[in-house]
C-alpha cells in the first residue's frame, strides 16, 4: 500500500494593531491546507497509525468521535484515500448532520452507542471487532504515541525562530507532539496551550504522557468560553473580524478559542515588545457548518 503523506503548510503573517503598537511579529502556521477533510494536525497524527495498519496488514481502521468529529472524517478520508475500510464509533444516540454524511460518502459504516458505553473504548472495539484479523484500533482523536510522532515533525519545517508557539488542545496530543519537536532542536520557544474544556487544568496530564521528556509549558485554561463547542458572542464577533480581516478561515470549536487567546494576552501586554509569535491552524474547519446558527 503507497501511502504519500506529502505536507503541504505555508506560514502567513498577520496583521493588526494591537501587534504593531508592541512590535510584535505575529504568524500563523496553515495546516489548515494540508487537506481539505484530512485536515490539519488530524493529517499529523493520522500520519504514523496509518503507517503502522498497512505495515501490521490492516485494512479496517476502526476509531471514535463524537456526532461533529472532525477526526472521524478525516479518518474516513484517510481511509477511502489510501484503501481502508473505515467504522466510526459514535457517542450518543443516531442523528444525522453534514460531518457524518461526509463520512459516509467515504465509505465509513457508523455506530451510535450509549455515552455510558462509549467511555470504554477497547471494550466496544472488542465487541464489535474481535473476530476481524484485519481491524485496527485507533483512539479518538488519534490520541497516541504515534499520533505525537507525527505532530513532532511540524517544528522540523520551521524556517524561521519564534518566541512562542501556540496550539489549542483537545486530546493534547498535538501540544505533546510539538513540544517533543521543540525540544529535539533543543529550542527556547516558549509553548503555550489552549485547552478547549472548561476546567482544563486536566490537560497538563493529558499532554505530559506523550513527553519523551519533561518540559516547562504555559497551559492558559480560561479561553473556553464555556467549555467543550460551546461559544458566545463575544468570541463569534472576533471570528467574524479575523476572518474578514485575514481571508483565514477558522471556526469556534479549535482555532477560534486559541486566537482570540493570542489576541487577547497581546491586549493584556503579556508578551515581550518585539516577540515573534506563531499560532498552529488546526484545520477542522468543516465544524463549521454545525454551527451556523451561532453567527
Amino acid at each position: 500500500m503507497n501511502i504519500d503523506l506529502e505536507i503541504y503548510s505555508p506560514v502567513h503573517q498577520i496583521s493588526d494593531k494591537i501587534f504593531e503598537e508592541q512590535g510584535l511579529s505575529v504568524f500563523v502556521k496553515r495546516d489548515d491546507l494540508i487537506h481539505p477533510l484530512i485536515s490539519g494536525n488530524k493529517w499529523r497524527k493520522l500520519k504514523y497509525i496509518l503507517l503502522k495498519a498497512s505495515a501490521e496488514n490492516k485494512k479496517h481502521l476502526v476509531t471514535f468521535g463524537g456526532a461533529y468529529s472532525n477526526h472521524l472524517l478525516a479518518t474516513a478520508a484517510a481511509a477511502a484515500k489510501f484503501g481502508f475500510k473505515s467504522t466510526g464509533i459514535v457517542r450518543g444516540e443516531s442523528v444525522e448532520n453534514d460531518t457524518l454524511f461526509l463520512c459516509r460518502l467515504h465509505g465509513m459504516n457508523l455506530i451510535f452507542v450509549d455515552r455510558e458505553s462509549y467511555r470504554h473504548k477497547e471494550t466496544l472495539f472488542h465487541k464489535y471487532f474481535s473476530t476481524d484479523a484485519h481491524s485496527f484500533f485507533i483512539d479518538e482523536g488519534g490520541s497516541s504515541i504515534a499520533g505525537a510522532q507525527g505532530c513532532a515533525e511540524l517544528v522540523d519545517e520551521l524556517t524561521e525562530t519564534f518566541d512562542h508557539i501556540f496550539c489549542a488542545c483537545g486530546t493534547g496530543t498535538t501540544a505533546a507532539g510539538i513540544i517533543n519537536g521543540l525540544q529535539a532542536h533543543q529550542s527556547t520557544t516558549q509553548f503555550n496551550a489552549i485547552p478547549v474544556f472548561k476546567n482544563g487544568e486536566f490537560m497538563r496530564n493529558e499532554i505530559d504522557r506523550h513527553l519523551l521528556h519533561p518540559a516547562n509549558y504555559n497551559l492558559h485554561i480560561d479561553y473556553h468560553f464555556g467549555g467543550y463547542a460551546k461559544t458566545n458572542a463575544e468570541l463569534i464577533s472576533f471570528i467574524k473580524r479575523f476572518v474578514a480581516d485575514t481571508g483565514i478561515l477558522i471556526e469556534p470549536v479549535y482555532t477560534g478559542k486559541m486566537l482570540y487567546a493570542v489576541y487577547d494576552l497581546a491586549a493584556k501586554r503579556y508578551f515581550k515588545s518585539g516577540s515573534k509569535i506563531l499560532a498552529i491552524h488546526t484545520g477542522g474547519l468543516i465544524g463549521l457548518l454545525g454551527m451556523k446558527d451561532k453567527f
